[in-house]
């Protein structure tokens, strides 16, 4: 029986607050043993990687777990990503996670990464020496701004074609969206592991202000939790710590080939969900 990872996503702290601050949370996260955890990289149209620089490196060298570096692209020149590959590579970071990025309001993007795969491209004529294992993103549900599903997996065939050997899914919370999408990636000749990315639903208004940014749909249960439990924080924590666990369960019952959990920088909910699952993975 093949090995199912189990990861985690945390993001940096927001501008002011000390870095520190999420130091404790990955004290917390490395005693779960995940097989990796991915860093978010600076928002608001940022091309300055310090911060998930720090923290990638600490999940390394310091929990001695393997760390995952996101790298969104459309804001950057080609000059600034050869700058924070440059920065990865001295620091020995290993895993990149290839991202053309959200589209900033008020930030006019650049034109050197138009796609996710340009990116990659990019990175593996900057990888002469092959330190770099190339993780794509996909989605499940139909990317923004796709016209349709076909043209999502022309994306993500784009993506493995032109290195990506990881695909990591949008949050989703309806698993039959997701082994469709599966379906389709595999009838498409997309051989690459796709992990499922759950969000535990711990805040009514953080989940609907996701579902605005993304295409997920919301089943009829799960809304009726959120109008049951919203205005409760833990009623709504413990329903959704409860309905992210009733997802892996099914996932992995189903031979996903992982989950990435987002975390939300939240240690009590990733180990909530950690207890409850954890014998699954093998």
């Amino acid at each position: 029986m093949k090995k199912t990872v189990f990861s985690f996503e945390v993001f940096p702290p927001k501008k002011n607050m000390p870095i520190e601050g999420i130091y404790s949370t990955l004290d917390d996260l490395k005693d779960l043993k995940p097989d990796f955890i991915s860093v978010t990289f600076g928002a608001g149209g940022s091309s300055n990687c310090d911060n998930t620089l720090k923290i990638a490196s600490r999940i390394k060298d310091v929990c001695g777990v393997d760390s995952v570096c996101h790298l969104p692209a459309i804001n950057m020149t080609k000059e600034d990503c050869h700058n924070v590959l440059t920065q990865f590579k001295n620091a020995g970071i290993k895993n990149i996670l290839a991202l053309r990025g959200d589209r900033v309001p008020g930030v006019e993007p650049k034109n050197d990464f138009t796609r996710a795969c340009d990116l990659i491209q990019f990175i593996k004529d900057f990888d002469k020496e092959g330190q770099f294992k190339i993780f794509g993103a996909c989605y499940p549900e139909l990317h923004p701004e796709s016209q349709d599903l076909f043209q999502d997996i022309d994306a993500l065939k784009a993506k493995a074609e032109a290195g990506a050997t990881h695909f990591i899914s949008q949050l989703f919370f309806d698993n039959e969206k997701f082994y469709r999408f599966n379906e389709r990636a595999r009838l498409a000749g997309v051989r690459a592991p796709l992990e499922a990315g759950i969000m535990p639903c711990t805040n009514k208004k953080s989940i609907e202000r996701m579902v605005s940014l993304t295409n997920a749909e919301l089943p009829k249960k799960f809304t009726k939790m959120m109008d049951r439990f919203g205005d409760s924080p833990e009623a709504i924590r413990d329903a959704g710590i409860a309905y992210a666990i009733d997802q892996i369960v099914d996932l992995v019952t189903n031979g996903v080939d992982g989950i990435h959990l987002y975390t939300m920088n939240n240690p009590y909910v990733a180990r909530r969900i950690n207890e409850a699952v954890r014998s699954l993975f093998g």
